[in-house]
């Protein structure tokens, strides 16, 4: 089986309650008609019942009956869950008054309903955009320990079965953070590792990228790759991480004998970590343009609880790809 199909397998074996606040989006209906009739997840969708219903009989979407159907504005717990959020933003000025409110917005809800040990992991991002699924992550769940920041991941499918492992690879950060400091860069190295170890099932070794290969040029920006190369070794001394490194470099055995010889992840890289948004960005949509290549994602990293974001311009396999995904980092 390949990485997607062991996913899937997994996510069947160990069941995980995936909350969809957009629950009465087309496509994303028919996505959790196909997850709930392969038994992929216990889905959540929040939105209007009977809207949801009746959308579901009309495309003739039989499984949605097997989905919980959360109300924003008449669940039984929706005052358990204003509290809840009243009581984690009071400090920041939210009134109670404001924590009702803003309880009934489903991307609020969905978070708090994980926090609250109801759901395991959310979707969303099919008519909204990245801040938006972000913003309550952030204020709600917040970062995993030891963590600082959340980037975002592509998982790359290439045909290139010399490269990475088997033509499989991890991109990172390729859609959330424009300028990443050195301590950011190395965290987010360090969250990569993490994806690939939970999602990839395979132990990472990390490139991080530049335009010189171990000092071959010399300006500030191959400065903060290779500072943010030693922070990263020295926060997971045991991971195999190298930089900063030449795309080349990073994947090709007979370049990295020249460039970098001794390395122990020169020519055989599996996660690259660029050094900025732009780099992240044009690259992994390059790699996908240029070599006919699967690109998922983007997986948000460094979320205490996995939630994850969709583009508008999403299709039904993208969302069922997605909730596989978010369910295998529920599981871990």
């Amino acid at each position: 089986m390949n990485i997607l199909e062991n996913m899937i397998a997994r996510a069947k074996a160990n069941p995980q309650r995936i909350v969809l606040p957009e629950g009465d989006e087309p496509r994303t209906l028919e996505a959790a008609n196909i997850l709930l009739k392969d038994k992929i997840a216990n889905l959540i969708l929040i939105g209007n019942p009977q809207k949801i219903k009746d959308m579901a009989a009309e495309k003739g979407f039989e499984y949605i009956k097997d989905a919980r159907i959360v109300d924003p504005l008449n669940d039984p717990k929706m005052p358990t869950y204003a509290n809840l959020l009243y009581e984690l933003r009071k400090n920041k000025g939210m009134t109670e008054e404001e924590a009702q409110k803003k309880a009934q917005d489903p991307l609020y809800l969905g978070c708090l309903m994980i926090k609250s040990g109801d759901a395991d992991g959310e979707l969303a991002g099919a008519r909204g955009t990245t801040a938006d699924t972000i913003r309550p992550a952030f204020q709600i769940l917040k970062t995993k320990a030891g963590c600082s920041i959340v980037s975002g991941a592509f998982l790359m499918f290439t045909p290139a079965k010399n490269l990475g492992e088997n033509g499989f690879l991890i991109f990172a950060d390729c859609a959330v953070n424009p300028n990443p400091d050195t301590k950011q860069l190395a965290e987010i190295a360090i969250s990569t590792a993490e994806t690939a170890r939970s999602l990839g099932g395979f132990e990472p070794r990390v490139a991080m990228l530049s335009f010189s290969t171990k000092g071959s040029a010399k300006h500030e920006l191959v400065d903060k790759v290779s500072e943010a190369t030693r922070l990263a070794k020295e926060m997971a001394p045991n991971l195999q991480i190298d930089g900063e490194l030449q795309a080349d470099a990073a994947l090709v055995e007979s370049v990295a004998a020249t460039k970098a010889p001794g390395s122990n992840v020169a020519g055989k890289a599996n996660v690259l970590v660029f050094p900025d948004l732009q780099a992240g960005n044009i690259g992994y949509k390059l790699v996908e343009r240029f070599s006919g290549a699967d690109a998922v994602g983007p997986i948000l990293q460094g979320i205490a609880a996995p939630v994850n974001d969709l583009s508008r311009g999403c299709k039904v396999q993208d969302i069922v790809q997605m909730v596989v995904i978010t369910a295998n980092q529920a599981i871990k």
